[in-house]
């Protein structure tokens, strides 16, 4: 097979589990994959990631990716006709004037920004998530956090490793949305919010924000010294076009091909959150869904929930130790595949158990904290297939929680794509979102590799999209003879999940006791 570096696309992307490599050939189709995994620490007071990391990962999983080239072509993997980076969206990354950096690396898993989240939503009669930047960069503020004095800049994960490889200090507007509102309109963070942020705190927020850029828009190049950040062994040559970069909701939205009016994704791994692109803003504000952007700069209702499959896969790792026990197969993704299927054979409702899934808090129920708890019916048996489905409902009961909320504002949906770790086994992730938002969903071949995917698109569309929108560059050269699968929720069992959604909901005073007393 005759492989051509030139005419190829690369994205990357820090997800909170794994940073992964996607190089896509000229048809758009993934040619060659590297990865790393990784993940968060609590420091005591936040969650976070260090910059240390950060590269340690990104230089692996670059490594990993000049391997499977090697493998595949034969040929050393020196460049691309464009790439971009993308990484998970909000947090709170400050720097000085001298690019210090000012405080740790603060996640959107972090719940410590209650306070100054109610008061801007209050003060801009627009939601403001705890995750956000600007919640972040408050709450610092009436902390008395010395450093907030000192910031001259204030980015993403995404934002800094850009600035890194190309020393331009911009963003993506999809990412940017998630730092500060975005006025669609202009395509730039909301002028009259930023002069009530000054007047509130005086800091001029427009100054300390990174430059928002739309998709296919000039975001710089690769520098030399950004070469060798990415690739120590000095293979990899500068003068590569940077795409802007984005976050993991934008780049989900472009690899499931979501950009589009009445078109949504959900990406469901360690956290899950849906998209969906509206016609015309909400009739009013509503603090479990948050208004971002696609790379483009449409405006999205985004329902972002922290906790998915984290609490699944550590009973999953906990089977798997048992299975070993007694000298089992040590194939834990078989085990994955196993047991999603055993859920199929579960009751429509789980058979009366009902899991938590609250590793960490989760605001859109109203929590700071979580705790893992499953509660079960005493009179009906115990089930290994109703077990695992009750905790793949609870993956997806937040989300369907808040997804009630855009029904009833009679928000439309035509094409509802699912991808992320959740959807890797075929049929039972896709069956249960369907069940749970009582709408089609469907899947492609590409779903798996889901925002890295989307960053290689979103880098292709720097690279060809000319004159085209990003929405007809998907439509007509991405996606027109990409293969899916779609399916259609089945009455009993949607049904089954909103009986378990209803036990959801109304136990949920249990959860607060477990974190009060745990």
């Amino acid at each position: 097979m005759k492989f051509e570096q030139e005419s190829c696309f690369l994205g990357i992307e820090l997800g909170s589990t794994r940073i992964k490599a996607v190089l896509i050939g000229p048809d758009f189709v993934p040619a060659a994959s590297g990865g790393f995994t990784w993940g968060d620490s609590f420091d005591g007071s936040h969650w976070t990631y260090s910059m240390e990391d950060v590269w340690k990962g990104l230089q692996s999983c670059y490594a990993a990716l000049k391997k499977d080239v090697k493998e595949k072509y034969g040929v050393t993997l020196k460049r691309a006709a464009a790439m971009g980076v993308s990484a998970m969206m909000h947090g709170y990354l400050p720097f000085d004037a001298d690019g210090r950096q000012l405080a740790a690396f603060r996640t959107w898993r972090n719940t410590t920004t209650a306070e100054a989240a109610e008061r801007l939503t209050e003060l801009f009669s627009f939601n403001i998530p705890q995750r956000w930047s600007i919640a972040h960069l408050y709450q610092a503020v009436l902390n008395g956090e010395e450093h907030t004095g000192k910031i001259a800049h204030l980015t993403t994960l995404a934002g800094y490793v850009h600035s890194c490889l190309t020393g331009r200090k911009v963003l993506g507007v999809g990412d940017a949305s998630g730092m500060f509102p975005i006025d669609s309109s202009a395509c730039d963070y909301d002028a009259g919010m930023a002069e009530k942020f000054r007047a509130l705190t005086g800091i001029d927020i427009l100054a300390v924000l990174p430059e928002v850029l739309p998709a296919g828009a000039e975001a710089g190049s690769l520098t030399a010294e950004g070469a060798k950040l990415l690739d120590p062994e000095g293979d990899l040559e500068s003068g590569i076009q940077m795409a802007p970069p984005e976050g993991d909701a934008g780049t989900g939205m472009t690899a499931t091909n979501s950009v589009k009016e009445r078109t949504g994704n959900v990406s469901a791994g360690t956290s899950i959150f849906s998209m969906v692109v509206l016609e015309k803003m909400l009739s009013s504000v509503h603090k479990e869904i948050d208004m971002v952007t696609t790379p483009d700069g449409k405006p999205v209702a985004m329902v972002h929930c922290n906790n998915c499959t984290s609490d699944m896969n550590a009973w999953v790792s906990l089977m798997h130790e048992a299975v070993m026990l007694m000298d089992g197969n040590d194939d834990i993704d078989e085990l994955y595949g196993r047991l999603y299927r055993k859920s199929l054979e579960g009751e429509a409702d789980c058979g009366g158990v009902t899991v938590y899934n609250y590793i960490s808090g989760e605001p859109v129920t109203g929590f700071d904290d979580g705790r893992p708890v499953i509660v079960r019916r005493p009179d009906r048996p115990m089930k290994l297939a109703d077990f695992v489905r009750a905790h793949l409902y609870s993956s997806l009961a937040t989300l369907a929680y808040g997804m009630d909320i855009l029904a009833a504002e009679g928000v439309a949906i035509d094409r509802l794509m699912g991808h992320g770790g959740l959807f890797r086994h075929p049929v039972t992730g896709q069956k249960y979102l369907a069940s749970a938002v009582s709408a089609p969903v469907s899947t492609m071949k590409t779903a798996g590799e889901g925002g890295p995917y989307g960053m290689a698109l979103l880098a292709a569309y720097r690279a060809e999209g000319k004159g085209e929108t990003l929405g007809d560059f998907l439509d007509k050269r991405v996606f027109a003879g990409a293969e899916s699968t779609e399916m259609q929720p089945v009455e009993s069992e949607a049904a089954g999940f909103k009986a378990y959604l209803e036990r959801f909901l109304k136990g949920l005073p249990v959860e607060k006791a477990a974190i009060e007393c745990f």
